[in-house]
């Protein structure tokens, strides 16, 4: 495998660490690799897993051989189902196992180094405030926020989902290009904060923060970190309508 060199972490913060990258690449692999994940998921190769790696990378390989292994294994086989369903079907599936396994790495770390029942507690909760990739991959928690919504502000948010770029310089200017007085520039970073606090991005499944560039879908109207999709805000001046990876790796399947 091509994770990088072996590790063991052994505080909560490093086992939440190695959580948050294994999760990260995995997250990457059904979505902004998705098409590159779907090719290498071949029904007609041998039983296939996907791996995540601390280092936020993934891999789609062959189950390790020891027995038994040295970490709890990914899901075996996720290569079979992939053309018996729904693409965004199949997809979902391999997120729900991939976010066991997560949980079970993480808690064999747990185990194997003594970690007690306020080290155990600890550590879940600080899991559980991350959306799961099930989540991420089928827009599940952006639901749940819309629904928290109150109608009053059904509006604004319809507005933000139109909108094409969002970047922390435009709460420094006005549309006339005047720079603002620093009191109004603080208020309206902390409104624009409490405004899309709750938005994630479809690749990483992180939250927004007002400090950094971020571009919506024209099609999905998922966000995006600009470093996740690879687009700066020079190059985004320059897009009419956006589409994110998955939505311009979409074809028909056979």
């Amino acid at each position: 495998m091509d994770g990088g060199p072996q590790y063991n972490p052994r505080t909560v913060e490093e086992v939440f660490r190695d959580f948050k990258g294994r999760r990260a690449g995995m997250i990457k692999a059904l979505t902004t690799d998705v098409e590159e994940f779907y090719q290498q998921c071949d029904p007609e190769k041998e039983n296939l897993c996907l791996y995540g790696f601390p280092n936020e990378l993934w891999e789609v390989n062959l189950p390790a051989e020891e027995v038994p292994p040295e970490l709890p294994e990914p899901a075996l086989g996720v290569n079979f189902a992939r053309d018996g369903m729904q693409e965004k079907d199949w997809l979902s599936l391999v997120a729900v196992h991939s976010d066991a396994w997560l949980l079970a790495v993480a808690f064999y770390f747990g185990a194997r180094f003594g970690f007690d029942k306020a080290d155990r507690k600890r550590l879940f909760n600080m899991i559980n405030d991350l959306p799961t990739i099930f989540e991420v991959v089928t827009g599940a928690e952006k639901k749940q926020v819309k629904e928290k919504s109150s109608v009053s502000n059904h509006s604004s948010n319809k507005s933000k989902a139109n909108s094409k770029v969002r970047v922390s310089e435009s709460a420094k200017y006005l549309k006339g290009g005047q720079p603002k007085d620093e009191d109004d520039e603080g208020l309206d970073e902390v409104e624009e904060e409490e405004e899309h606090g709750d938005t994630l991005c479809g690749a990483c499944g992180e939250n927004y923060a007002s400090d950094e560039f971020w571009i919506c879908c024209d099609i999905c109207e998922k966000w995006f970190h600009g470093k996740c999709v690879k687009i700066t805000p020079a190059r985004a001046e320059h897009i009419k309508h956006y589409k994110c990876p998955s939505c311009s790796n979409k074809r028909a399947r056979p």
